[in-house]
């Protein structure tokens, strides 16, 4: 073999073995971990009930940095341009990596193209909400209110885009009528609407109709995910109530930069999965169903699915983002 062959071939060595060995070591320095939402939003809670255990049980340094700004758009970006190691980790949501592609004409990063998933962290439902006092006893009365008065149900959502959004788009095209969307800035803002009669219906996260229920100033119909909500035994899902295959969650889960090392990924993936599957954090994530945890296979899986699935709802309803 040539000297200058023999060089370059142990240069190639030690490149790998200094790569392998940087793997092995993994972490060695702090994690910086993107919540692309403001300190307080369910985002946000979920993230650090992740990030804790991470510190408590893996005795991990992990540094909690809030990038919000853009619906989600801002944090993304920034996951998306750093270094791919493993050393920057986001928590992406449905919005910003399955829906935010087709609303946005000039997203910073292409979800399925800029990041590596590593595991799902949760998945709520959304849930189909009136006030206590409404006439309504199920989905099937909404959708007859409908038919008999073309234009005039009304549904809210937390605004234009969002998932409680879209599903309602997507309930009046498996039902074939027409509800009228009025869009809030918060589950906060549409409350009082609806319980002052202004509104029909409201479809939201399950997280947000819990306390109402609890409470006994709203009734939930239906909640949207394949099986019913352990929260609300009794409430039937959207299948259950005629739509056969109706399903719409919206989901957390874990991301790296692409082209981060598969180790890398194997390994956030082994751990992340051991801290959902602990009691404490089934008990905490278990609203709408039990916590979930894939490999990321199956959570590039599903990001494709709903990326495509979202893209028909936004295209076939004409939906605008201003």
């Amino acid at each position: 073999m040539k000297p200058a062959i023999r060089a370059a071939a142990a240069l190639f060595s030690l490149v790998c073995a200094g790569h392998a060995y940087s793997q092995a070591d993994y972490p060695s320095k702090p994690i910086r971990f993107i919540v692309p939402f403001p300190p307080g939003g369910g985002t946000d809670i979920v993230s650090r009930l992740v990030t804790s255990k991470m510190t408590e049980t893996l005795g991990w340094r992990v540094v909690v940095d809030n990038r919000s700004g853009a619906g989600g758009s801002v944090g993304m970006e920034v996951a998306a341009n750093s270094a791919p190691d493993g050393y920057t980790l986001v928590m992406g949501q449905t919005s910003n990596l399955a829906v935010n592609p087709s609303l946005y004409a000039k997203l910073p990063y292409q979800p399925l193209r800029d990041f590596a998933p590593v595991s799902l962290v949760s998945m709520i439902p959304i849930t189909v909400m009136i006030a206590a006092k409404a006439p309504y006893k199920s989905i099937a009365d909404l959708v007859s209110a409908a038919k008999a008065k073309p234009g005039q149900v009304t549904f809210a959502s937390t605004g234009n885009g969002t998932i409680g959004h879209l599903t309602g788009e997507l309930l009046q095209r498996v039902a074939g009528i027409k509800f009228i969307h009025v869009p809030y800035k918060g589950a906060s803002q549409a409350f009082p609407d609806l319980l002052g009669g202004r509104l029909d219906f409201f479809l939201a996260s399950l997280e947000s109709a819990i306390p109402q229920v609890k409470a006994g100033t709203i009734r939930a119909l239906a909640v949207t995910s394949s099986k019913r909500a352990p929260a609300l035994p009794d409430v039937p899902t959207v299948a259950e109530s005629g739509y056969q295959g109706f399903e719409a969650n919206t989901w957390t889960g874990v991301l790296v930069a692409a082209r981060t090392p598969q180790p890398i990924i194997a390994r956030l993936n082994t751990e992340i999965t051991r801290i959902l599957d602990l009691p404490d954090m089934r008990a905490r994530l278990a609203t709408g169903g039990a916590p979930v945890q894939t490999g990321p296979k199956a959570f590039a899986a599903l990001l494709k699915a709903d990326t495509e699935k979202w893209a028909r709802i936004v295209k076939e309803a004409g939906v605008k983002v201003e």
